[in-house]
């Protein structure tokens, strides 16, 4: 259906001449859409025409909204590098009507008026509520400086509301009262307040009386948002050219809204299982006698460990894509000996390419104008580990395809994976490239002020197409540094060049969180701290909130101290060792919530806040979070403390150590020795464990063990499996078990779905009771009695691994 209503013929639309006219006042510096003079449907846009300034609504689905402005009556091309191209947008029934004050776009789930008198848009659910009101509304600046304007738009904010997201942004994890910046930065050694920091991730997260929504704002220049920072009222959101261009995203739950934006902008592909393993890293280790010699030492002292990465001295004369063949004469050789030992190897790759006459990927850069360029034609020039450097433009596609193939010879090797660094861009000279590095943008030729914050995304993006290109059916691993939305897409990330404290700890856990619920939930810290050495407690306590990150690595800048488990005093080695050793057993647990991730966008940590938005106490907890939906955690991030307070949310909860029964909505002090991080299990759970490996696929268990939390209502729990390597998977070579747990009266059941077509190679399941006391009389599998040992209120027996019914009877 189309509908038109022009009433141009009363008041011409005259965007040029009326804005030419506002301009030459020189009196506002601010300029706004003024009021409606006509407008129009078509399809699923509608199309808003002002005095100075044209507004296109997208009905995207039930609940979002896409929003677009343009001040001089033409878009730009909608171009994002953010949207995943392979997102469909549903065919979303909507009504559109003309009222005396509004006009009114309605789904199944929002009302949007836009207000004649002013073009402010306001939105709000099916009874009214209102869920996001502009205040100054859209509005725009210019800029002579630059020749360019700045694009702004202010919605109301007030004290109550909470903000949340923005990627890895540090400070406290609710934003109100703050203002933040995006323009990715090489922020060395960065503390609580430095910002911006690495990644630019636009998207934030609100919650307006128990009711979630989000706003994307797909603009790549330099942008801010303040948090009621200037003015507690309002909120703004602004980027320093290019388009107004904005989705609305409802919940009303908060972790809906990061499903739908992950849904938007691409979901995580499925990592080889061993990338979810432990990986040690240093800056640098070489030659290749102490590469050996540390996955030696690993496997002496039987501490759990998958990867091994090399830093950049690996490289000839920092040259990417090369060997230095007097510290590694033989690296085909090394790393297959290292393969054998169950050791994956990854390699670092700087977008900096050192100039060199007799450097052939120099030759070819050059050669087919892959390079970025200055304004009057001349390839930039800057400085970083290998000197003087061109830098290609991951913006241009041939540029991506000339990269994606330049991993050829390090497949060929066997490397495992790629590690992107530098890539914010970081130069040694002014920090980055000068504003006037043009950028090819697929095709929409720009300067560097709007490729800065996308260019660690597109290259993180070549790395992943490349080692797909050269995998097969095998799955690669990327990680990078800096990023732009949808990077989830093409790799997984770390929080950068943290320091060894336990502030940085804190904020380890923080920049985590909120990464997961800006739909980046495949990210870690350098744990201990990349620069400065942590004594043993500090380390300890990393390791154990690291065990719960989805990427686990230690690393550390060489000149401030070894990091490595063995270093420190044995005390605090076997809890270590004892805690990596978890990460393994906690596998399947670990494995199945990110194919919840890949498969569904569910972020696989979750802010109490996240999780828990309608109890007001959860807004402002940020150090407690849940992997998952059923595991609770909250680090020690003090030295010496001998306890700890912590929330638990509704519902009850065990802890997992002593096994305790506790109700939730209410703050308990939890002792914490060092040997133990406070980690409580939801009741209903089932959770699955392996038994300890030295690395992932060490061996194929005999059985895995399910850890059975009694429930007191009908509750549902998963495992996923697949061979954890290949990408079998997605031709179905997969399964899915879905345990339910039913009590009734004094039964209770434990049933068993089964769909999928994979066999892992268990035979079946030791079943761990808990919570059950002495009190059960009888178990009955698939209509046959078992017998079980019970011992510590915890009760032990195995079965078969396609039960379909367990059944328990209690006095």
């Amino acid at each position: 259906m189309e509908e038109e209503k022009n009433i141009a013929q009363e008041k011409d639309v005259n965007f040029e001449g009326n804005y030419i006219e506002k301009f030459k006042e020189g009196k506002e510096e601010e300029f706004y859409p003024g009021g409606i003079i006509s407008w129009k449907q078509k399809k699923h846009k509608v199309k808003v025409y002002s005095e100075f300034s044209t507004l296109e609504i997208n009905i995207i689905s039930d609940s979002i909204l896409k929003f677009r402005y343009a001040n001089d009556g033409y878009f730009e091309d909608d171009f994002s590098y953010a949207i995943d191209p392979e997102f469909e947008a549903p065919e979303t029934p909507f009504t559109f009507k003309s009222g005396d004050k509004n006009l009114l776009i309605s789904t199944s789930k929002l009302l949007c008026f836009v207000n004649k008198k002013d073009s402010k848009i306001k939105i709000c659910d099916l009874s009214g509520k209102v869920l996001m009101e502009d205040e100054k509304g859209y509005h725009w600046k210019e800029e002579r400086r630059f020749g360019g304007h700045v694009v702004i738009s202010t919605i109301k904010s007030s004290k109550t509301s909470s903000y949340y997201g923005l990627g890895d942004k540090t400070g406290a994890l609710n934003l109100n009262g703050t203002r933040r910046e995006l323009w990715g930065t090489d922020c060395y050694g960065y503390g609580n307040e430095t910002d911006p920091v690495y990644k630019n991730i636009p998207f934030f997260l609100g919650l307006n009386e128990g009711e979630g929504y989000g706003i994307f704002m797909d603009n790549s220049f330099r942008s801010y948002f303040d948090f009621g920072n200037e003015r507690e009222e309002a909120l703004s959101f602004w980027a320093q050219g290019g388009e107004m261009r904005y989705y609305f995203i409802y919940g009303p739950q908060l972790e809906d809204v990061t499903i739908q934006y992950t849904e938007l902008t691409g979901k995580s592909p499925m990592p080889p299982k061993w990338a979810l393993g432990y990986h040690q890293s240093k800056w640098s280790y070489y030659p290749e006698s102490t590469v050996r010699e540390l996955a030696k030492t690993f496997r002496e002292k039987k501490i759990p460990c998958d990867v091994i990465h090399l830093d950049i001295d690996y490289m000839d004369g920092y040259r990417c894509f090369t060997w230095d063949s007097e510290r590694f004469p033989e690296p085909h050789k090394m790393i297959a000996d290292l393969k054998k030992d169950g050791f994956k190897t990854i390699v670092i790759i700087d977008p900096g390419i050192k100039i060199d006459p007799l450097y052939s990927l120099y030759q070819q850069g050059v050669y087919h104008n892959y390079f970025c360029t200055r304004m009057d034609g001349a390839r930039f020039k800057g400085s970083v580990w290998p000197g003087p450097c061109h830098f290609p433009d991951f913006t241009n596609p041939e540029a991506r395809k000339w990269w994606s193939g330049l991993f050829a010879g390090l497949a060929q090797d066997g490397v495992a994976g790629v590690w992107n660094d530098m890539n914010e861009p970081a130069v040694f000279e002014g920090g980055t490239f000068p504003r006037d590095v043009r950028h090819d943008y697929d095709g929409h030729p720009c300067s560097h002020r709007k490729g800065h914050n996308v260019y660690g995304m597109q290259m993180a993006r070549s790395t992943y197409n490349g080692l797909e290109q050269f995998a097969g059916n095998k799955r690669s691993f990327t990680i990078t540094r800096s990023a732009y939305s949808g990077i989830q897409r093409f790799s997984s990330v770390w929080t950068g060049d943290n320091m060894a404290s336990w502030e940085h700890l804190h904020l380890a856990n923080v920049q985590c969180q909120r990464l997961s619920s800006s739909g980046i939930s495949f990210a870690g810290s350098d744990v201990g701290g990349f620069i400065g050495s942590p004594d043993g407690e500090l380390y300890t306590r990393w390791i154990q909130l690291a065990t719960f990150h989805p990427f686990f690595r230690t690393h550390s800048s060489g000149d401030h101290g070894d990091k490595e488990p063995w270093k420190f005093e044995d005390n605090y080695l076997n809890i270590v060792r004892r805690y990596i050793e978890f990460r393994y057993e906690l596998m399947p647990y670990l494995y199945t919530t990110f194919w919840q991730y890949a498969e569904s966008g569910i972020p696989m940590l979750k802010s109490l806040s996240l999780a828990y938005q309608h109890d007001k106490e959860t807004l402002n907890r940020e150090e407690e979070f849940l992997l998952g939906n059923l595991m609770l955690i909250c680090p020690v991030s003090k030295p010496g403390m001998s306890s700890r307070l912590l929330y638990l949310p509704e519902g009850e909860w065990y802890n997992f150590w002593t096994n305790e029964l506790l109700s939730g909505q209410q703050e308990i002090s939890v002792e914490t020795p060092l040997e133990q991080i406070p980690l409580f299990i939801k009741a209903g759970a089932v959770i699955p464990f392996q038994p300890t490996m030295q690395y992932m696929d060490e061996f194929v268990p005999e059985y895995l063990t399910l850890y059975v939390y009694k429930a007191s209502k009908r509750t549902e729990s998963f495992l996923y499996e697949d061979d954890g390597a290949t990408k079998d998977f997605e031709k179905g070579i997969n399964i899915l078990r879905t345990f339910i747990q039913e009590p009734t009266g004094n039964r209770f059941q434990l049933k068993q779905i089964k769909d999928g077509l994979y066999e892992a190679g268990n035979k079946g399941y030791e079943i761990v009771l808990h919570g059950f006391g002495e009190s059960i009389q009888n178990i009955v599998v698939d209509d046959k009695k078992v017998e079980w040992n019970s011992e510590s209120n915890i009760t032990k027996f195995t079965v078969a691994k396609n039960f379909d019914v367990l059944e328990i009877t209690i006095t």
